[in-house]
């Protein structure tokens, strides 16, 4: 393949990574790639990431894709297969296609030796061998189809288990340093170091894995997405944590955002006057135009949440995400329910910590669950009696659910109210479109009474913040 398709394969696998890459940078990456030596792979990986990574977030997948992509090797031999080997049918009963020659129990000692004494170095640590050749000696897994080779990294830590190789040298150290401070910081270096060597392993099973099936196949089923473009209710506890690193970064940015659209809107309609009697000092050119001030209404927020386990960790983020932007509105006041409603707006204090926090607001679920189940009904039924000043001509008000309700009352008539008296209202959804009206969701009942926007990660709720505020 030419160059110039790899660019754009590459490019395009970017983008369906979700990353997002312009125009504009891909001719940057081109032009940066024509002052390098291509032949020096890791200056060609800096050059594209220098023009085509925006976020250190995505720098990962950018990694990632960039080793399927541009592999440090390609074709040859693998490591574990006997370079002379005869073609199919010509080497014996063992000379099948990806045939990799077996290695007994003193090989892996040997193996698990070398590798202990790279570990121990640390930061210095050469591993990139060693992983390449775990992953030959190790790691193949016959296909389903005869001859059909395929790899496994589980194959090769449950081998090779580089965790008890760590727990024997950290036992060797603790013997060594009597200093504690010594012992934390090798513990440190060991523990980098057996990361690295995972890291290269999947790679070198992803890169084996695309030689034989494409790096199109590995890229969708290897890559994880950004973790903006995570969906909520997919999330595993690593993402989640990921998110929550997020949050407040991603509050500074559409903050940021948010100060510069306010700033333009205070640009009203031009003075005419003013405009004219200033370009007199100019020469009758208006260089200067001025404009009359207009000062744009900072809404006033209330939010409702479902905090059912269907929907809570959307719930979360979306509440930690608004109040980290409490200055953009002129009041926040958030409640949560599951069949009962709870208001937590003290639970957000300025500078509480989001951990806590969100520790804090799982907590008050059992206060807001007094039959254990979802009830709309109940729920806005109840917020209607308790907070009937929370909604005013200025609210601008969020519910914040998947709008499935176990098949009881919805309690539309009291939503009707509370729309009619707010002067904006959405309901936030996390499900995908696909699973909205299926089962016991009624979203086509709720968007009668007010619009219903998807919101399934944070790239789209970030958004949907911007505009609202």
């Amino acid at each position: 393949m030419a160059l110039l398709e790899r660019h754009v394969d590459f490019v395009e696998a970017l983008r369906r990574a979700g990353l997002p890459v312009s125009l504009a940078e891909d001719l940057d990456a081109v032009r940066a790639l024509t002052a390098l030596d291509l032949t020096d792979r890791e200056a060609v990986r800096t050059a594209y990431a220098a023009t085509v990574v925006k976020r250190p977030a995505h720098r990962q997948a950018f990694d990632t894709l960039f080793d399927l992509w541009f592999p440090a090797v390609r074709g040859g031999p693998r490591l574990g297969e006997d370079p002379e080997a005869e073609p199919d049918g010509e080497g014996g009963p063992e000379a099948d296609a990806g045939h990799v020659v077996t290695d007994d129990g003193q090989a892996l000692a040997d193996f698990r030796d070398r590798l202990a004494g790279e570990l121990e170095k640390g930061a210095q640590a050469d591993l990139a061998a060693l992983a390449q050749e775990a992953v030959g000696r190790f790691g193949p897994v016959r296909g389903r189809t005869p001859g059909q080779q395929t790899w496994s990294s589980y194959n090769v830590m449950s081998r090779v288990q580089p965790d008890t190789l760590i727990e024997q040298l950290l036992d060797a150290l603790s013997r060594r340093f009597d200093d504690d401070r010594e012992g934390v910081v090798r513990e440190r270096a060991l523990e980098g170091a057996r990361r690295r060597f995972t890291a290269l392993v999947e790679a070198e099973v992803r890169r084996l894995t695309a030689e034989e099936r494409g790096e199109e196949h590995v890229a969708k089923h290897a890559v994880r997405p950004p973790v903006e473009q995570i969906d909520f209710l997919r999330a595993r506890r690593v993402d989640l944590d990921a998110m929550r690193r997020e949050i407040y970064p991603l509050a500074r940015r559409l903050a940021a955002r948010l100060a510069r659209d306010h700033h333009s809107a205070r640009r009203g309609q031009l003075d005419f006057r003013r405009t004219v009697r200033a370009s007199v000092g100019t020469g009758g050119v208006p260089i200067v135009t001025h404009h009359r001030p207009r000062r744009p209404h900072k809404p006033e927020l209330v939010v409702l949440c479902d905090i059912s386990g269907s929907v809570a960790p959307f719930a979360q983020f979306t509440l930690a995400l608004v109040f980290a932007l409490r200055e953009q509105f002129t009041k926040v006041r958030a409640f949560t329910f599951i069949d009962a409603v709870t208001e937590v707006s003290d639970v957000f204090r300025p500078g509480a910590d989001l951990g806590e926090t969100m520790t804090e607001l799982a907590a008050s679920a059992r206060h807001a669950a007094l039959w254990g189940r979802t009830s709309y009904g109940r729920a806005l039924t109840q917020f209607v009696e308790k907070y009937p000043d929370a909604i005013t001509p200025r609210t601008s008000l969020l519910i914040l659910g998947d709008a499935r309700s176990n098949y009881g009352d919805l309690g539309l008539p009291h939503l009707r109210t509370m729309v009619g008296a707010a002067k904006h209202a959405w309901l936030i959804n996390p499900e995908s479109k696909a699973m909205w009206d299926t089962g016991d969701s009624a979203v086509s009942a709720f968007a009668e009474v007010l619009p219903v926007v998807e919101c399934r990660n944070l790239a789209q709720l970030s958004e949907f913040v911007h505009d609202l505020a």
